[in-house]
């Protein structure tokens, strides 16, 4: 589909290259220091969006994939100041390999404790290697390293003010069987070179038997440790969500913490008492479940609750292949000191068209996570750029993250199948009434001149 808005800027970034915006373009705006350092690569104080398009073809090779990085600013997402990386960009090692998938998966904060945050790009396949591409004052143009791994996920799991980066050498089973996972945990800093302070194994016992698909991080119990959530297939047809507690010795296993689900998780503060809690979907029931947080970890599975919907306020009604809850994402969308939840539908049908796709807002409250003030947001929302049509996946990736440094989380989120499968992605403002759509703005990669046909755009988002 043709969207009625698109960044039409023209990006000073080379097609054959796909290198880094010259420094010129690159000026700094007024600190906006409500912004986390983790999601600020160039420490304007604005949160920057990285956009994974693991199908693209790159060097000649397709599905050798790329990430492009939109930096934020006062006025949100800047239209020329954008980065496209990938293997061929200069000082990123290696090259193009077909189906390899470079940004099928994203972690980021910052590794080397230089005030900036770093982008770790992983890859789909089990043999490739991730590239974490340092952040500097001119934005991610500091070239990269590989490290032993094909996704990663960033946090402070043993409290000591510096970033630990937790590295899975994993891949995506092509049946019902295993192909397991190896992970090891990096104890930050982790220096340029890519040297970590000091290397652990994470739980070979476990998880040798399943295949690391994502994770996230989060304080639940509120003593300065991250916590780890992590999605995975644990064969036959069956995902789970292994969680392990911070200490101040490291990651620590937690059987049946917290609920099972083949959609995202997604860790944020959803009734405000400190404590991040655990948002777990699954696509296949249509169904977010959230785990409660307290000063002693995970609450009891009697105490959980789920939300669809079905749930009063929640637009829409329960339906099966809607898959809400395949992708989620905590922030304060209001600016209430309580994190908000959004919630990808990319299965939603709208009239006859198919799978078009929705995303579904629902409020934190000191109560916990309600269906009163939720909001729906679909292609054919009034201010929202473009058209439902049949297979777009609106709704594939969303992520809350405030890109304007005024308080309000905004949301991104993913179309996977706009334009035949190269895909789109939308930025709706957050304010104090929640999503609003009059500043709304979407960017494909034809738009910013990268490679497109089948690329997958917003596949993943970070």
């Amino acid at each position: 589909m043709s969207s009625s808005t698109r960044w039409a800027v023209p990006l000073v970034v080379s097609l054959l290259a796909l290198g880094t915006v010259p420094a010129d373009m690159l000026g700094s705006a007024q600190a906006a220091p409500r912004v986390p350092v983790r999601d600020d690569f160039n420490g304007d104080g604005y949160a920057d969006l990285a956009v994974g398009a693991p199908g693209a073809t790159v060097g000649g090779q397709s599905g050798a994939g790329y990430v492009a990085v939109t930096y934020g600013g006062p006025h949100g997402l800047s239209n020329n100041r954008r980065v496209v990386i990938s293997r061929a960009t200069g000082g990123i090692p290696g090259s193009p390999v077909k189906d390899q998938g470079f940004g099928t998966q994203i972690s980021k904060g910052d590794l080397n404790g230089d005030g900036y945050a770093d982008l770790v790009v992983g890859v789909a396949t089990r043999t490739g290697d991730a590239v974490v591409v340092w952040g500097g004052p001119r934005g991610l143009s500091g070239g990269g390293v590989s490290i032993p791994a094909s996704r990663t996920v960033t946090g402070d799991f043993d409290g000591d003010g510096r970033l630990d980066l937790a590295l899975f050498r994993t891949g995506d089973s092509p049946g019902d069987d295993l192909l397991g996972t190896t992970a090891t945990v990096w104890t930050g800093p982790v220096g340029r070179s890519g040297t970590p302070a000091r290397t652990s194994a994470l739980d070979p016992d476990h998880l040798q038997y399943v295949d690391v698909k994502d994770g996230t991080t989060g304080d639940v119990d509120g003593d300065g440790r991250d916590e780890l959530a992590l999605a995975v297939y644990c064969g036959d047809g069956n995902y789970c969500t292994d969680f392990y507690a911070g200490s101040a010795s490291g990651l620590k296993y937690r059987r049946d913490a917290v609920p099972d689900g083949d959609g995202g998780v997604a860790l944020g503060d959803l009734n405000g008492d400190g404590h991040d809690d655990v948002a777990v979907g699954s696509a296949t029931d249509s169904t977010v479940t959230v785990a409660y947080g307290s000063a002693s970890g995970v609450r009891p599975r009697s105490t959980w609750k789920s939300y669809s919907q079905d749930v009063p306020g929640v637009p829409g009604a329960k339906e099966i292949n809607d898959r809400f809850g395949t992708a989620l994402s905590a922030g304060d969308i209001t600016g209430d000191g309580i994190d908000d939840l959004a919630v990808g539908v990319p299965g939603k049908e709208l009239g006859s068209d198919d799978r078009a796709g929705s995303v579904v807002v629902l409020r934190g409250s000191r109560a916990g996570l309600t269906g009163r003030g939720a909001q729906a947001f679909t292609q054919d929302t009034v201010g929202v750029p473009g058209t439902a049509e049949p297979g777009d996946a609106f709704g594939a990736r969303v992520a809350l993250l405030d890109i304007n440094g005024n308080g309000y989380a905004d949301l991104a989120t993913a179309a996977t199948g706009e334009d035949g499968g190269n895909g789109a992605v939308w930025v709706l403002r957050g304010r104090p009434t929640g999503i609003v759509t009059d500043a709304a703005t979407v960017v494909g990669p034809m738009a910013i001149g990268a490679p497109y046909a089948k690329a997958a755009f917003g596949k993943e988002l970070g």
